[in-house]
């Protein structure tokens, strides 16, 4: 069976912003499926169906339009596992999720999903070593649940809130600098809506390195794919 390539976004598909930074890392003759678990709903339809109830369980998402919208995680699974379906029965053979968010209980048939929340952290975990680690995310989250999402790392990270979805790149800018400033030696921007412009400007405000997670697991997807 041929290698087919299949991403889901927990927004609406394509994502002009992620594609980009796939097709480097992904050998050009690899067909690709991109869904959505959004794809065809008005703002009406994600309002009743994906409004956040908890605020500790919360996802954000970029639509077609380019606007970002908060949407209930638990509910997000659900749409996830089906899409995951969906892109099997499409004659997907690998399937990368395109949020860094935790997802509980996801599973498929045959294809080899990949899951950014299981594998970052250890990936992070064992670039950092014994360094402090500084965590971006795009949403204010209670930190508990965040700490047991980095739990791998030697020591607990130091953590700062800016969106991907703001116009410019000060909040990235400023994150990045609080974090250095709270003693990281490496800086995570964790959210697939971060750019390769966001990680340039986090760099330059922090004189730190800096880990782009859409860029680190296009890479882990690609290296699946390669004489697949």
């Amino acid at each position: 069976m041929p290698a087919v390539l299949g991403t889901i976004t927990i927004g609406q598909a394509p994502r002009p912003d992620i594609t980009p930074i796939i097709d480097a890392h992904v050998p050009a003759d690899i067909a690709q499926k991109h869904v959505g678990v959004l794809d065809g709903m008005t703002a009406e339809q994600i309002a009743a169906r994906y409004a956040p109830r908890q605020r500790e369980r919360r996802l954000i998402t970029r639509l077609l339009d380019g606007s970002a919208v908060e949407l209930d995680a638990a509910a997000v699974e659900t749409g996830v596992q089906l899409k995951l379906h969906a892109l099997e029965d499409a004659g997907c053979t690998v399937i990368l999720v395109l949020c860094t968010g935790v997802f509980r209980g996801l599973r498929t048939r045959r294809a080899w999903l990949v899951e950014p929340d299981r594998i970052l952290p250890g990936l992070v975990a064992g670039l950092a070593g014994s360094r402090r680690v500084g965590v971006v995310m795009p949403l204010t989250l209670p930190i508990d649940g965040e700490r047991r999402k980095w739990s791998t790392l030697q020591i607990p990270p130091t953590f700062a809130v800016a969106s991907p979805y703001a116009a410019g790149n000060d909040q990235v800018s400023t994150a990045a600098r609080d974090v250095q400033r709270a003693g990281a030696s490496l800086v995570v921007l964790d959210c697939f809506g971060f750019t390769a412009q966001h990680r340039d400007a986090a760099a330059q405000a922090s004189g730190l390195p800096v880990l782009l997670s859409s860029e680190l697991m296009a890479r882990v997807t690609g290296a699946c794919l390669h004489g697949g």
